[in-house]
């Protein structure tokens, strides 16, 4: 992370406060990435943040300056969501995040990401990820892929 991010950002635990902003970054960052719009409507996007994922996975956020510039959802064997603003891909929000996915997993973690991301998978290698599974188990019906890492 770069010594100007260092200083200003938060890594905390969601709180649902932030619902909205987080939602319209998470649907922001995903767009760019996949280069389609998101399926789900807004309003059930919030009740899948606010009602659903906490129930399998601890969410972090990444706030700057009150500003939420990434999300993970994760747990001991599985990260479900990791999405990092737009505008700060590329500054240490995502080594930072995995980081802490690591030190509470289990040993191992898995995630899928779209095939079609090939900065995501670039990104996971880069930090100790290999691709184990290739198929299109999403709502989307886009092909993605299964990674892994181990301790």
């Amino acid at each position: 992370m770069n010594e100007e991010m260092q200083d200003t950002y938060r890594v905390v635990p969601f709180e649902q406060k932030y619902a909205d902003q987080t939602v319209q970054m998470w649907r922001d960052s995903k767009e760019a990435a996949i280069g389609q719009k998101e399926i789900h409507s807004f309003e059930s996007h919030l009740y899948f943040l606010n009602e659903i994922l906490p129930k399998e996975f601890e969410i972090d956020i990444v706030l700057l300056n009150e500003q939420v510039v990434g999300i993970m959802a994760y747990n001991e064997n599985e990260i479900s969501q990791l999405y990092v603003h737009n505008d700060y891909q590329g500054k240490g929000i995502g080594k930072v995040l995995l980081s802490r996915a690591k030190e509470k997993s289990s040993g191992c973690l898995s995630l899928y990401t779209f095939e079609i991301n090939e900065k995501a998978q670039k990104f996971y290698s880069r930090n100790g990820f290999e691709i184990t599974a290739r198929g299109h188990e999403n709502e989307e019906n886009l092909p993605d892929v299964r990674m892994e890492w181990k301790l």
